[in-house]
This record gives structure tokens, C-alpha cells and sequence, in this order.
């Protein structure tokens, strides 16, 4: 099974910035979208952005738009969530997931269409 692996979580002000990473082994299928989730406690995970590897198409949630900047560095296997001003309300366990099959439309944006999960990233963002 693909490993996926978050990194960069932590406890920042509001207003700060943070980077998310996560790392990812294809080994047995090819990965052709990688996406950021978060989900904060008693609410539905929830689609933050999504990128594809190879033109580095995104997507971004309208809640983060300005915010948080997705990109890619093929040769690592590794993406990124940069993410700035940040505000208690994105106080959540960040998810990195992989789908496997290539998009016709629009980048996937619901849980169920990505394959492959990290295990998450908590990030806290004080008051």
C-alpha cells in the first residue's frame, strides 16, 4: 500500500504561518492527485486544496482561498500546504491523501474519491 506521510504540524499563533508536509511512496499504483483534508473535532473532514502531479493543476477550497498554497515537488514525491494568516478556526488534524486515478473534470474535493491516507498532522492555531 502507498505510504503517506504528513509532517509540519504544530502549535502557532493566529496569524502565523505554517508549513504542511507529506511524503509519498508509489510503489504498487500511480498517483495522480494528491489532496489536503482537515478535520477539526465534531466536524466532517473536510477538502482544503488539491494538486496533480503533473501539471500541478489546483484546486482550492473557498474557505482557504488567499490562505493556503498547495504545490508539489515531484522529484521528493512530496507535497506541500503552506498556509498563512492563520486562524483559530483552522484548528484541525490535517490528512494528505493520494488518488490514483486521473481526473477528466475538476480536481476530486470529497473524501471518497481520493485512495490512499496519512495517518495526519495536528495543527492548533491559538487565540
Amino acid at each position: 500500500q502507498v505510504q503517506l506521510v504528513e509532517s509540519g504540524g504544530g502549535l502557532v499563533q493566529a496569524g502565523g504561518s505554517l508549513r504542511l508536509s507529506c511524503a509519498a511512496s508509489r510503489r504498487t499504483f500511480r498517483s495522480y492527485v494528491m489532496g489536503w483534508f482537515r478535520q477539526a473535532p465534531g466536524k466532517e473532514r473536510e477538502f482544503v486544496a488539491a494538486i496533480s502531479w503533473s501539471a500541478g493543476s489546483t484546486y482550492y477550497a473557498d474557505s482557504v482561498k488567499g490562505r493556503v498554497t498547495i504545490s508539489r515537488d515531484n522529484a521528493k514525491n512530496t507535497v506541500y500546504l503552506q498556509m498563512s494568516s492563520l486562524k483559530p478556526e483552522d484548528t484541525a488534524v490535517y490528512y494528505c491523501a493520494s488518488d490514483r486515478v486521473m481526473p477528466s473534470g475538476p480536481l476530486p474535493a470529497t473524501p471518497d474519491e481520493y485512495d490512499y491516507w496519512g495517518q495526519g498532522t495536528q495543527v492548533t492555531v491559538s487565540s
